[in-house]
């Protein structure tokens, strides 16, 4: 008995942009809207050039971390103590400052670090390109190639941005852990010393849960019994990896509370409420 395969058929074409009766249109606007409003005011920080130190108790912004002008070496502060942010040494003259950012190497490598993310592709990909708005809705663009073609093809470039977001990272731990300053010298705690711990701990939290820290981890092993220390590590990347997303809004946000704290303290809005000394 012969079978009978079936025209191939097309696929199904349907007036409607979308079938979907839920607000998905809530997601892309929304992302639309808090990146914005953040990158707004993260170019506007970054270009500042001042209120991004606090000699008093060591408080650095992550935004200027590592400060490298000629600024950051003699930072006056609202009681009129002096202190040296540059802990890495400086190559941007004065006459840069408005131009180009303080912390000039290190904020290009995190911008890339978190525009080739897969959590960050997705948002942005639906709320700034609609490429598409959501699952199950037409997107307006005519052709898709994918992420083979300039400029996506260096989405691929992911996993060695996270390798300096990795650096970065200990570089803000080291911001963090000076900022256990006391007023009078020796060991001291604040508000902003919790606050840029606080922010640095959400930065591991993200930077440790991306997909490439899961691969390098755990990836390449075909049996993990052999190798017991590393899949205990890819178990625990595993977990918090489920929430990589998570991590990545909230940090966007814990940025903008250590960078504010800082500029509004060392502007002299208001006095750090110390802890200990």
């Amino acid at each position: 008995m012969s079978t009978v395969e079936a025209p191939a058929k097309t696929r199904a074409q349907i007036k409607e942009r979308t079938l979907r009766k839920d607000n998905w249109r809530l997601y892309p606007i929304t992302t639309f809207v808090i990146f914005t409003a953040w990158v707004v005011y993260a170019t506007v920080r970054a270009f500042w050039g001042s209120a991004f130190y606090v000699p008093e108790y060591h408080y650095l912004t992550p935004f200027y971390s590592p400060c490298l002008n000629e600024i950051c070496n003699d930072v006056v502060g609202q009681t009129g103590q002096r202190g040296n942010a540059a802990e890495f040494g400086t190559f941007l003259p004065e006459s840069t400052r408005g131009w180009i950012p303080f912390a000039a190497i290190s904020l290009p490598f995190l911008l890339l670090f978190r525009l080739t993310c897969y959590y960050y592709r997705k948002a942005y990909y639906r709320s700034f390109w609609a490429s598409p708005s959501a699952c199950a809705v037409r997107e307006p663009h005519g052709k898709y190639t994918g992420e083979r073609r300039f400029p996506l093809i260096g989405q691929n470039l992911h996993r060695y941005f996270w390798l300096a977001a990795v650096l970065i990272s200990l570089i803000n731990t080291y911001d963090a852990i000076r900022a256990f300053h006391g007023k009078d010298g020796g060991i001291g705690i604040g508000l902003g010393t919790v606050i840029l711990v606080a922010n640095v701990v959400l930065l591991w939290l993200y930077t440790l849960s991306c997909h490439s820290c899961r691969h390098i981890v755990g990836g390449r092993l075909k049996n993990f019994s052999k190798h017991p220390f590393r899949y205990r590590m890819w178990g625990w990347v595993s977990k918090i990896n489920e929430r990589h997303g998570m991590y990545a809004l909230i940090t966007l946000g814990s940025l903008v509370v250590a960078d504010a704290y800082v500029a509004l303290v060392a502007g002299g809005a208001f006095n750090d409420p110390r802890i200990f000394n």
